[in-house]
């Protein structure tokens, strides 16, 4: 598990405010700012932080869903994130991604059946008879009857309708699948048995997963290593067990505290953060936490803080664990 499949490199995406009569732009919204991580083979590395933060956006750019402003997506030592749009149709079979509201992304005016067989017939593969049986293939794959391959996604439960957005993101066999929020629009109970089949199926397929989500609980149970995110940019990288027991930013520190902890003898103190979370058009400037950080201090105004290795695979961009940083 040590293969890097995944290789994001000061990703970057930008999106132009305009104004006026002749709708010039006259800024930007910075809802992906150098953003680096990587993912290895077979893992599931989650992505987390509030609403807004920038984790939906990054998954779809590296998939090239959105396109970057700047910086590289290498998948197998590839960049991605420049190809042609032919070359780039060549990767999509090992890229896909389960989105986060399974009715809307499902076409209603198609079968259960179109919707799993049309990424096969997209990229050419297979003859139709050989389509037709791996769509029942895939239907059982993800718990679905294939008796049911006839019925259209507003006939089934949104539980049903996400494992058929699975099954479609599975009929091309990918390396990677970037899963964005796949169980929030679900209830509890389906949550984990979603879950537990995305697990079942990395298993059987040895799939590597992107999981982003809000819910950090979820993604504790789900997840190998996690990138905490903030107004869109990394804050903090550490396998699971780590990030949870040890939680080194200040801003992983105050979401792990509104964790729910199912124990009342549990005490755990509540980090309540001040202020609201900037706006990403008019980031502030150095650290882009520190106008809500209980620790922030000079140096926190004015730079921001490059990400220093904690050892191990756990990293942290913040001041507090530069050797030169001096509180004051």
């Amino acid at each position: 598990m040590s293969e890097t499949v995944l290789e994001v490199k000061n990703l970057s995406k930008y999106f132009p405010i305009r104004g006026g009569v002749l709708r010039r732009v006259v800024g930007y919204v910075k809802a992906v700012d150098q953003v680096s991580f990587s993912v290895k083979k077979g893992e599931t590395f989650g992505l987390v932080g509030e609403s807004g933060c920038g984790k939906s956006t990054t998954g779809r750019t590296i998939l090239r869903l959105l396109e970057p402003t700047d910086g590289q997506v290498l998948f197998e030592g590839r960049d991605i994130a420049h190809l042609s749009r032919r070359a780039l149709r060549r990767v999509r079979r090992d890229l896909q991604m389960v989105f986060q509201d399974p009715f809307a992304s499902l076409n209603p005016t198609m079968t259960v059946g179109e919707l799993i067989e049309e990424p096969m017939k997209v990229h050419g593969l297979y003859t139709k008879r050989e389509r037709k049986e791996k769509v029942r293939e895939m239907m059982e794959t993800v718990g679905l009857d294939p008796a049911y391959v006839q019925r259209y996604p507003h006939e089934f439960s949104g539980g049903q309708r996400q494992r058929i957005g699975i099954a479609r993101a599975l009929s091309l066999r990918p390396k990677l699948i970037v899963a964005d929020e796949p169980v929030s629009a679900l209830d509890v109970s389906i949550q984990s048995q979603i879950l537990n089949l995305m697990e079942d199926l990395q298993d059987q397929f040895g799939l590597t997963y992107i999981f982003i989500a809000h819910d950090l609980s979820v993604v504790k149970h789900i997840s190998d290593r996690v990138g905490v995110m903030y107004l869109g940019r990394m804050v903090e990288v550490a396998p699971k067990r780590e990030l949870y027991d040890h939680p080194a930013h200040p801003y992983t520190q105050a979401l792990l505290s509104a964790v729910p902890v199912p124990n009342p003898r549990h005490k755990r103190e509540r980090i309540v953060l001040s202020g609201n979370v900037p706006s990403p058009a008019n980031p502030p400037a150095g650290c882009a936490f520190h106008p809500r950080c209980p620790k922030a201090f000079d140096r926190c105004r004015a730079e921001r803080p490059e990400m220093i290795h904690l050892g191990g695979e756990h990293y942290v961009a913040c001041h507090l664990f530069d050797e030169g940083a001096q509180a004051g």
